[in-house]
């Protein structure tokens, strides 16, 4: 059979496939999205801190959009602690297989100190920044991730300002830059206004709240405000939420293991004593905010999550592909 008359056979069996079985038709993926309706949506961020703790064979990554590995530790002199070359190696060769973004975040909690120490002086900020770029080429790395915890209004605040400043110059063309932030109050407060039109997005840590419920609806509400009110665009936004339980941080799927009803809720007596967390409705509800008034939601971590219909990153994904 020539080509012609293949082709015109190929037609036609496809006109009456799609007459027999296309009589819904599919659902649009969002707009401005080259994704399948099954596929991740374009402009919806879903974001994963992953540790050494996780085993990168079986990361879901179909449904995330990019990953942020934790932690790259600085040292004061504009140096690093080495990373796990096996973990980064992986995480990056599985990860961009299946177009997710890998990001080295930096730093994390306890290590404000050396932070202070090198965004001081000009010389530790060039060291760092030019120390960091070549791990970002070593690994292949998408981007990444600043997670100062936390710089003070003053010096710090325009350290941390003229960091990003540098690091933005410096970084390969095309990668990604942004920045792990606290929810509000204090430790928000000395993220300055410019660094808003340096970083890609923001990844805001609504938990951790005193009080009974660590991370609240409330607070995360109140996150998007302070962040918005200060000038953060919406889609640079990206709301934060945990997959553990305070007191203890305790990982979600310890707890729905104790009990799978604990899914459908937030508070849950676990080993004795009272643990507040997010369950399934909460973290079906935050999506929805997230939807509405941000670019995507982050969760820390993805090795904390449970398997099957009782993942947290599952109800996740079911609210933003509208299932």
């Amino acid at each position: 059979m020539d080509r012609l008359k293949l082709s015109k056979v190929v037609i036609a069996v496809w006109v009456v496939i799609c007459l027999i079985g296309c009589g819904q038709a599919m659902p649009p993926a969002s707009p401005g999205s080259t994704m399948s309706p099954t596929s991740r949506p374009g402009n919806f961020r879903v974001i994963a801190y992953v540790t050494d703790a996780a085993v990168p064979a079986v990361i879901p990554y179909d449904k995330l959009t990019a990953i942020n590995y934790a932690f790259l530790i600085p040292n004061g002199d504009g140096t690093f602690e080495p990373l796990n070359p096996w973990m980064a190696g992986e995480l990056v060769r599985q990860a961009q297989q299946d177009k997710v973004k890998v990001l080295i975040s930096v730093g994390g909690w306890g290590w404000n100190k050396q932070f202070e120490q090198l965004a001081a002086e000009p010389d530790t900020r060039t060291a760092f920044i030019q120390n960091l770029v070549k791990i970002v080429n070593q690994y292949h790395f998408d981007g990444v991730d600043m997670d100062w915890e936390y710089p003070t209004p003053g010096a710090n605040s325009q350290n941390f300002l003229a960091l990003m400043r540098g690091l933005r110059e410096a970084l390969p063309k095309g990668s990604l830059l942004t920045a792990a932030v606290a929810a509000l109050g204090a430790n928000a407060d000395g993220i300055p206004a410019e660094a808003f039109t340096l970083v890609d997005s923001i990844n805001i840590m609504a938990y951790d709240n005193s009080g009974p419920q660590h991370s609240s609806m409330d607070f995360a509400t109140a996150a998007l405000d302070y962040w918005q009110g200060r000038g953060m665009p919406p889609a640079k936004t990206i709301l934060g939420v945990p997959f553990y339980a305070q007191p203890g941080e305790i990982p979600y799927a310890k707890i729905v293991q104790a009990d799978p009803g604990a899914a459908q809720l937030d508070s849950f007596l676990y080993a004795g004593r009272l643990v507040n967390y997010n369950g399934i409705p909460t973290m079906q509800a935050k999506v929805r905010l997230a939807m509405q008034r941000a670019g995507g939601i982050m969760f820390w971590t993805m090795e904390d999550d449970a398997s099957g219909s009782l993942s947290l990153l599952t109800t996740i994904q079911s609210v933003v592909r509208g299932r």
